[in-house]
């Protein structure tokens, strides 16, 4: 069997014909080959798209490759009518195809599909032969209509036939091949960089039209049964007993079983000892308690959680046991049958543990009595947070009392920014008089160094006048510490003085008044306190300072680009709240393995969420790829234009060595609250998608409920019209250096203050939930940034096109009514603005029906996470400084060089043409100049005795002039403006 195959890459289309009535059309591109057919994703309201997607042909007899023929046809989908229309076609003889050596990207101009259709535009194709075995052929499609199936929920077209055949043919989906373009028109010259030859193709996956993502990439809704009741359009319909407490997750009933303490157990060592522990039984469910030595009265107090759902056994049975070296001795039990368990739920009162007589093994009274309480409740219950659950149980552990398997809500402490302005010394001594020390001042807060510049002395009172900013917490238990150094060499320093502040002591502000400053004594350094005391040392060195406690600031922990709370620090200046937000974290699915357990891939998952200052943390559910949490959990909220982020971490810390090991990355949902609709209902699977050093992977899906709820609209409407960050921003801005510099100090402040907590919340998992390694250099990010500043100008672009489309008379009726339009807006100017506005209005309100029904979530496309280069990829995880070899980093800097260079190119470009603007009014160029000089004297005598409208229209008509009065040669105007000089002659 040959393994010959015909490569086909679909790179691009231009100016194709608009077919659905908007001037635009949704295109999309079908290949036939060899009774084979294949077909590129739909491009939705595009005239020029680009796909670069490649697909493989299988050749059944390469002898008579000269008889067959490649097809391109170009159709415009219409996903409202469920049909496509041909806008031509591109016919390749088998006779043209080289070998992929020599192989280029063509593009033919399209043909007609019929006699009566109408082609226009041409479509970039690249062909080439292949003989590598290691290379698939694409998956055929049926041979049938492109549009018999739909995604019910998201409009997506399905490659199959019918949905009755989607599960008898699994594998005819459309597949196709993803390769780097780095050449690429729609990314831009900017980026263009040489690849490594030996990049990888992936095998790409069907694309929505709608969002141009990964299926599985994208977010699913789902209408749960909640606590509340059944989720209809985002609103939730009570059911027959709806609650108020937990109605964003599901209800799940609980045993509740409350170990307190027993009395009078007896010995059972030889010693006459006890090491008593209580076990839970519930068939194959079991739990224990902590044991105690020698202790014949022990103490426990706690509490165990069995779900209803899970119990194998109509039958609890609480027994006591003494933990022994070969085999615990049984000491008693009490049994409970789970009908006869009361039922609580709040706000009734807890129930009260009672003392129980214990039985033996043969059923007669033992010695010793167990205070205990057994109940059946739900999530809503108090004990729930604090009761070690029986999902919990099967860790390496084997205890429930492990701390880091509880849920836990923290509080991040509240940060202050310090700033610290270093006046003057005065009497500055020191040990050499023979010369002028050059004096300097360091300023310390726990890690955060500071240093003024070196001054000297020439009169023994420097001065330096310069202003640091530091970020504490409260309680602030760190002080200021300010130390006077003497630089004596280059590389040798020596201690003059210092003074230490208690940051409890320093003066807080919340406005812009000014500070007082105070005199602050040196302490020599080397003098003990009994010389102080004993006066034998003199020393009169101070220092003027000038500290406060700057509270009108927001202390920023989190990424640049968002922020869930933007509240100064002062409690003085804080506003009451818009609303509250409400997230019910119901569950996970599909989890991918990140340990090995008992030779069997596991995960231990818990989730973390941040919003404000508060931090929550679901328990851990061990040895579970599908965890259930159904708990909820809720914020005050008091600006909307803020960030909800929810991560998925497995827990490390239950291993050998936990301490050592960080808790792994599931994955991270970010939700903007001002996207949300108040009052409804958000049930939406998130996928968890991390970026490696492989390249994108899906973790597994978080399954979140959200509602924002707004205590009053007129409020909510009134926070778009006041600042976003507080009064001291604006009235004493800060730097983006300082502020980049803050931000690192305070999160390593709140992940320092988190990890002590317990259970702790791990210093990874703080500076992942707050993004910061999002400063670092990726070439990635740089391409997709790029791309969103193309984007954001493309309507602009294609506002642009359709101008000079107007002005070269494409669509002569178009021109026309532009050219009418166009006199009247000039007859009465005084329409214009009404005009923009009521276009305006009208384009939001049609738009009204496209509005995103969903909240954002994290875009492949946009992040370009889905085509990145694995060098890229590698580049950007590695560490700071690099570890990697010389070789490969001259090549990553050869690339960043390039990178650069074109980024310098552009940048100079843009600068020549404005210089060339200022160049027409300095006598850089006199004759230049003078021209310049004249047609504005001239100009300026035009419009004296012309009309402005007359003016107007004169240049509208001739900026539309048919194209037969145009000219292919550049007009003197651009001649004479191009011929300007610029200042890049004078450049080095």
């Amino acid at each position: 069997m040959s393994n010959l195959k015909l490569g086909v890459e679909v790179v691009s289309a231009h100016d194709l014909n608009p077919k659905d009535g908007h001037g635009s059309c949704n295109p999309c591109v079908e290949l036939h080959f060899d009774g084979q057919k294949f077909r590129t994703t739909v491009k939705e309201n595009d005239l020029n798209p680009y796909w670069n997607e490649l697909f493989y042909f299988n050749i059944s007899d390469p002898s008579s490759l000269h008889n067959l023929a490649l097809q391109a046809v170009v159709y415009h989908v219409n996903k409202s009518a469920r049909s496509k229309t041909a806008i031509g076609k591109v016919q390749i003889s088998g006779t043209s195809f080289v070998p992929q050596s020599d192989a280029v990207v063509l593009y033919y101009p399209l043909e007609k599909n019929n006699v009566f259709s109408s082609a226009k535009g041409e479509l970039g194709l690249k062909t080439f032969l292949t003989d590598d075995p290691s290379l698939r052929s694409s998956t055929p499609l049926p041979d049938t209509e492109f549009f018999h199936d739909y995604q019910s929920e998201n409009g997506i077209p399905f490659p199959n036939s019918t949905s009755r055949n989607r599960e008898s043919r699994p594998d005819s989906t459309n597949t196709f091949h993803h390769l780097p373009r780095e050449q690429s028109q729609h990314n831009s010259s900017v980026f263009t960089v040489d690849e490594m030859k030996s990049a990888p193709q992936t095998q790409a996956r069907f694309f929505s039209p709608s969002s141009q993502q990964p299926f599985e990439f994208q977010l699913k809704e789902t209408r749960p049964t909640l606590g509340g009741g059944q989720v209809v359009g985002g609103r939730v319909i009570p059911g027959e007993k709806p609650t108020s407490t937990y109605d964003l997750v599901e209800k799940v009933e609980y045993l509740f079983v409350r170990v307190v303490k027993a009395r009078d157990l007896p010995s059972k060592d030889i010693t006459g000892s006890l090491d008593p522990y209580v076990e839970l039984r519930l068939g194959n469910n079991r739990a224990r308690t902590r044991h105690f030595v020698k202790n014949q009265n022990p103490e426990w107090d706690d509490v165990f959680a069995f779900p209803i759902e899970r119990l194998q056994s109509s039958v609890l049975e609480v027994l006591v046991k003494d933990k022994d070296v070969i085999k615990d001795d049984f000491v008693g039990m009490v049994t409970f049958n789970l009908t006869d368990l009361p039922r609580r739920a709040p706000p009734d009162s807890p129930l009260a543990p009672e003392w129980y007589w214990m039985r033996d093994e043969k059923g007669g009274k033992a010695k010793g009595e167990l205070m205990l309480a057994a109940w059946i409740g739900t999530q809503a219950d108090e004990c729930f947070p604090i009761a070690s659950h029986t999902d919990s149980t099967a860790g390496p552990t084997g205890s429930l009392l492990n701390s880091q398997i509880r849920s836990k809500v923290y509080h991040s402490p509240r940060l202050w920014y310090v700033r610290v302005n270093v006046i003057e010394a005065q009497d500055i001594i020191i040990a050499d008089k023979t010369r002028f020390p050059e004096v300097f001042v360091r300023c310390q807060i726990g890690t955060q160094v500071f240093k003024t510049k070196p001054i000297q002395a020439r009169t023994m009172s420097p001065l330096w006048n310069e202003e640091f900013m530091f970020v504490a917490a409260e309680p602030f238990e760190e002080a200021l510490l300010l130390t006077v150094f003497d630089r004596v060499a280059s590389n040798k320093e020596e201690t003059i003085g210092r003074v230490q502040v208690p940051l409890a002591t320093v003066e807080k502000r919340w406005d812009n008044r000014e500070i007082d400053t105070k005199w602050y004594i040196l302490d020599k350094h080397g003098v003990t306190e009994e010389d102080k005391e004993k006066k034998k040392d003199k020393f009169s060195s101070r220092l003027h300072l000038r500290i406060c406690l700057d509270g009108g600031y927001h202390v920023l922990d989190e990424s640049t680009h968002y922020s869930s709370d933007l509240r100064p620090t002062a409690k003085q200046l804080w506003r009451p709240s818009i609303g509250l937000l409400e997230l019910g974290i119901r569950n996970a699915d599909g989890l991918q393995p990140m340990k090995t357990r008992e030779r069997k891939g596991t995960c231990d998952a818990y989730c973390v969420a941040k919003y404000g200052q508060k931090w929550v943390r679901t328990r851990t559910v061990l040895n579970n790829l599908s965890p259930r949490y159904n708990e909820q959990y809720t914020w005050e909220v008091y600006d909307n234009a803020t960030v909800l982020t929810v991560a998925v971490f497995d827990n490390s810390q239950l291993e050998k060595g936990g301490e050592e090991n960080k808790d792994a990355r599931i994955g991270k949902v970010r939700i903007r609250l001002s996207t949300l609709e108040t009052g409804r209902v958000y049930t939406h699977t998130y996928p968890l998608l991390v970026l490696h050093n492989s390249g994108l992977k899906k973790m597994g899906e978080l399954h979140l409920a959200i509602r924002f709820s707004s205590t009053s609209l007129l409020n909510t409407m009134l926070i778009y019209a006041k600042p976003l960050l507080p009064k001291l921003h604006y009235l004493q801005p800060l730097s983006m250096m300082q502020l980049e510099i803050l931000r690192n100090h305070a999160v390593q402040i709140v992940a320092l203050r988190l990890s002590k907590m317990e259970p702790p919340l791990r210093k990874e998992v703080v500076e992942y939930m707050s993004d910061v390694e999002s400063h670092l250099w990726s070439m990635r990010r740089s391409k997709a940034n790029f791309s969103r500043l193309m984007s954001v100008f493309s309507g602009i672009i294609a506002v642009g096109r359709w101008f000079s489309d107007v002005c070269y008379w494409k669509n002569p009726l178009t021109t026309v009514l532009v050219h009418i339009l166009f006199v009247m807006l000039v007859c009465f100017p005084e329409l214009i603005v009404p005009t923009i506005f009521l276009y305006s209005f009208l384009i939001g309100m049609w738009n009204y029906r496209l509005r995103p029904r969903h909240p954002p979530h994290m875009d492949t496309r946009i992040s370009r996470a889905d085509s990145v280069h694995p060098d890229e990829l590698d580049e950007e995880f590695d560490s700071f400084p690099t570890t990697r070899s010389p070789e490969l980093v001259r090549m990553r800097y050869d690339r960043l060089r390039s990178v650069a260079g074109r980024i310098q190119t552009v940048v100079g470009d843009i600068a020549t043409q404005g210089e060339r603007l200022q160049m027409l009014l300095n006598w850089r160029d006199p004759r230049a100049t003078a021209i310049f000089l004249v047609f504005c004297v001239c100009t300026a005598m035009v419009l004296y005795v012309t009309p402005f409208s007359v003016l107007v229209v004169v240049s509208g008509f001739y900026m539309m002039r048919h194209p037969r009065f145009r000219h292919k040669m550049p007009s003197a105007t651009i001649n004479f403006f191009r011929r300007l000089p610029a200042r890049t002659d004078s450049m080095l």
